[in-house]
């Protein structure tokens, strides 16, 4: 029997290639667990097909997790189509309009090139659920999954489909307004060597953008590599020197995205969901007069979505948490700091071609620049600390942690907040402290980093 380890985070399974449980073995039977759950309807597609489209990014260990997964799906008579690089949203588009019973996606999203991971979509283009994902790890587990596979007369096919980029092209396209073109704009479009690399700027051109590109072209190993979302530095330069209205960044599976104003200065997932959810709302396009937003928003943007009318529901951190969150109380506007930005109206995912392409429409829309938008409300300082941790210890079993927690919360005087958790998808901790002093919470931010490094580091 396969040793026990868990295999999914809070965005997929992901981890370093040729390491569980990203290795040929464990990928095969993790296509195999898929291929049984379709072929026994637990995962069923609206035509009741036994199709799983496979999308992927840039990176090296792409084709070979690739190959292992259709494998894996044939074996159990599954039919494959591959679709090559496309953005993680364009799997989830494809999965539902192509009437597949899943999507995949080979990606570990902002991570280096040594990792990868897989996401996977069920038929109506959303992540599956824990159930589902804790039924593919119990058969991934089994010794007997070897003995399900479709007879010889059963197993599936694989083939490449060549069109996926066009259709995901058209599709984005129409997130912006028919009324309206990007003519005589001057875009900075930074790819991150990663799965737009093509797509993204075929759209922003098509729409009448001039393009700048930056990060584009990706070699296997450079995939958010000093590029994209994630390292925005190189953007501001382009965009300042190159007298651009604005900067674009994705992320290496281009489901997130920051944007730089004309000045050069960054704009995150908090003041581009501001932007969008005003705009929705003086335009009655703002279901249920809500915005979904996790516990790492600033709480400026809070502030400001109150003095609006427009009500701010909060949940865990993760896409996927804000679009259980949207799904369940039927808003249509969510995201997280980090740039995932979810129009549900579009897309049942974060895109970040998508969400760029929203603000550009606010922007022709009302005839501001980009700072002037951005310019929407003021940051309460937050200071983030990441720690490197060997494993993942329940904090309140620490001694003397719950104490000095308490401490250091008092000390902010009722006028901030102190947000500590693990990351979904790397060995870290994350530590967020907020408030109006930024030289004080800089302050308690390091102290309880201290602490945490010397208990779980």
């Amino acid at each position: 029997m396969m040793k026990s380890k868990k295999l999914f985070g809070t965005d997929g399974i992901r981890g370093t290639s040729n390491q569980f449980p990203m290795t040929p073995e464990v990928v095969v039977r993790i296509g195999q667990a898929i291929g049984y759950l379709i072929r026994k309807k637990a995962i069923s597609s609206p035509s009741q097909a036994n199709k799983v489209v496979i999308g992927k990014d840039t990176r090296l260990s792409g084709y070979m997790i690739e190959q292992a997964l259709a494998s894996g799906l044939n074996s159990m008579g599954i039919y494959v189509q591959l679709v090559g690089p496309l953005p993680t949203p364009g799997i989830g588009y494809l999965a539902r309009t192509m009437r597949a019973a899943a999507g995949i996606v080979i990606s570990a999203s902002h991570n280096a090139y040594q990792d990868n991971g897989i996401k996977i979509f069920g038929p109506d283009g959303f992540k599956l659920d824990d159930k589902l994902e804790q039924e593919i790890e119990d058969l991934v587990a089994d010794d007997n999954l070897s003995k399900l596979v479709a007879a010889s007369r059963d197993v599936g096919r694989t083939k490449r489909i060549e069109d996926s980029q066009g259709r995901y092209i058209v599709y984005a396209k129409s997130a912006f307004p028919l009324e309206h073109t990007l003519d005589g704009l001057r875009i900075v479009l930074d790819t991150a060597h990663g799965a737009a690399y093509r797509v993204a700027p075929a759209i922003f051109e098509e729409l009448g953008a001039e393009v700048i590109h930056v990060g584009n072209r990706p070699d296997g190993t450079n995939i958010n590599d000093k590029v994209g979302a994630l390292h925005p530095s190189l953007i501001s330069q382009a965009v300042v020197q190159y007298r651009a209205d604005v900067g674009i960044g994705l992320d290496g599976d281009a489901d997130r995205v920051i944007m730089v104003d004309e000045k050069g200065k960054l704009i995150n997932g908090d003041h581009i969901l501001a932007i969008c959810a005003i705009h929705m709302k003086h335009k009655s396009q703002l279901r249920n007069n809500a915005l979904v937003v996790t516990q790492m928003s600033n709480f400026g943007l809070e502030k400001k979505m109150n003095e609006h009318g427009i009500r701010v529901v909060k949940t865990n951190v993760g896409d996927k948490h804000v679009v259980d969150e949207m799904r369940k109380g039927s808003y249509n506007l969510g995201g997280e700091q980090s740039g995932h930005i979810i129009f549900l109206d579009q897309s049942t995912t974060g895109d970040g071609t998508v969400a760029a392409l929203k603000v550009l429409s606010v922007m022709r829309e009302t005839g501001k620049t980009m700072s002037e938008l951005a310019n929407i409300f003021e940051d309460v300082p937050q200071v983030l600390i990441n720690c490197r941790v060997r494993s993942r210890v329940e904090l309140d079993t620490i001694n003397g942690y719950a104490r000095l927690l308490k401490e250091k919360e008092s000390e902010l005087e009722g006028e901030g907040r102190i947000f500590i958790r693990y990351s979904g998808t790397e060995p870290l901790i994350r530590i967020l402290v907020e408030g109006p002093d930024k030289k004080k919470i800089t302050t308690i931010a390091e102290e309880l980093a201290i602490f945490l490094e010397k208990e779980i580091s």
